[in-house]
């Protein structure tokens, strides 16, 4: 796959997925009969921003002492905290295990913290979660929803053996969790059929623009393969999209809305407690009653504990009206359009994985927000 576009930037084939033939809850919809999607500048609803979390090793976690408390960091996911949540929350509990204690602090109620506490209820410990913000307010809440789980993981130059093989158990684990959340109230978890479409042929080369700066590891196609489904390729006449050529294939999508309200749910039900408390520095751990802290924190980590290797990458959603007879994702042109329960998702992406990379500021950009929604209107325009 050229690496000018990226994995983790396609919506056709970016799902880890089983074979096309197995895969309940695809919609299997004939690509010649997609309803067409309503995008226009006037059904975006709202416009959002996120900063993900890269670290150029990858992801950290790993124990921490600050005198009697030991930390578990578990953060650091780039764009994929939710597409590896629960293989990540399952090495950070392996690390708690260690210490022996039964009622353990989670700091942050995103993507990381709300997994991995639910993952401790269920080896039997008692947790308490602390956060500074509730969901939809916290970062990973505007995430894209989608699979993308080596979404920007780590600089290829940093993927060594000991990285890669935390990766794959982090991608399998979470591969095999959402299989067993289809099918809940309000499709919380869903497959749905995903459109990579080109102006060009297959197999078309276009000169890749000169830059220096290090590649961005992709691990799909060499730790997962048996996880990733054959495209379907379409030529023009096979689909709706007029005179241009599309690949079709599953992938994992979240309605993180419904999503966020099943994983709160299950940890209250639980027994769990949600404090709303903000920290400023490692030294205010030592109010909490817990030994034992796993800190989800995700970019705030950067200040809170001092990781100056995060860095910040801008991601804007224009988020539209529903429409409850569209169930397919796009890719064109740098943008990707995903069909959530929870208001459909427009995203100009760019055409590298360094589009927002280094950006920290989250004012909503207006005109790359229409940018996105005229683009995969394009698709629907007749000549």
């Amino acid at each position: 796959m050229d690496k000018a576009v990226g994995r983790r930037q396609l919506l056709v084939g970016a799902g880890a997925a089983i074979a096309l033939g197995g895969l309940s809850g695809c919609t299997a919809e004939s690509p010649k009969s997609l309803a067409p999607i309503q995008a226009r500048t006037d059904r975006i609803t709202r416009i959002t921003v996120c900063t993900r979390p890269f670290r150029p090793l990858g992801p950290r976690i790993e124990a921490e002492k600050f005198d009697a408390k030991t930390v578990i960091h578990n953060y650091g996911h780039g764009g994929s905290g939710w597409s590896l949540s629960w293989g990540s929350a399952d090495l950070a509990l392996q690390k708690v295990a260690a210490t022996g204690d039964k009622d353990i602090a989670i700091i942050g109620c995103g993507a990381l913290g709300l997994t991995t506490a639910v993952a401790a209820q269920k080896a039997g410990l008692s947790v308490t979660i602390y956060t500074k913000d509730l969901p939809p307010n916290v970062r990973s809440s505007l995430a894209s929803g989608v699979w993308t789980p080596d979404s920007r993981i780590c600089f290829e130059q940093n993927a060594t053996p000991a990285v890669k093989q935390q990766w794959e158990h982090m991608c399998r684990v979470t591969h095999a969790a959402y299989q067993n959340l289809l099918g809940l109230p309000g499709d919380p978890i869903e497959w749905i059929d995903n459109y990579r479409v080109s102006d060009d042929p297959p197999g078309t080369k276009h000169e890749r623009p000169k830059d220096d700066r290090p590649e961005f590891a992709e691990f799909q196609e060499e730790l997962v393969p048996d996880l990733l489904p054959k495209r379907e390729h379409l030529r023009p006449g096979e689909h709706p999209f007029g005179n241009r050529y599309a690949a079709r294939a599953p992938t994992i999508m979240f309605n993180i809305t419904a999503y966020t309200y099943f994983l709160i749910s299950q940890f209250r039900e639980a027994g769990g407690r949600i404090v709303l408390h903000e920290f400023h520095s490692p030294r205010d751990l030592a109010i909490l009653p817990q030994n034992t802290i796993v800190n989800c924190t995700g970019y705030a980590a950067k200040t809170l504990f001092g990781d100056q290797s995060l860095v910040p990458v801008r991601g804007q959603l224009a988020r539209g009206i529903t429409q409850p007879d569209v169930r397919y994702g796009i890719y064109y042109k740098g943008t990707s359009f995903v069909p959530r329960r929870d208001g459909q998702v427009y995203q100009v992406v760019g055409d590298s994985d360094y589009y927002g990379f280094g950006n920290e500021a989250t004012e909503p950009d207006r005109a790359e927000a229409e940018k996105a929604v005229t683009t995969i209107a394009s698709l629907f325009q007749t000549a």
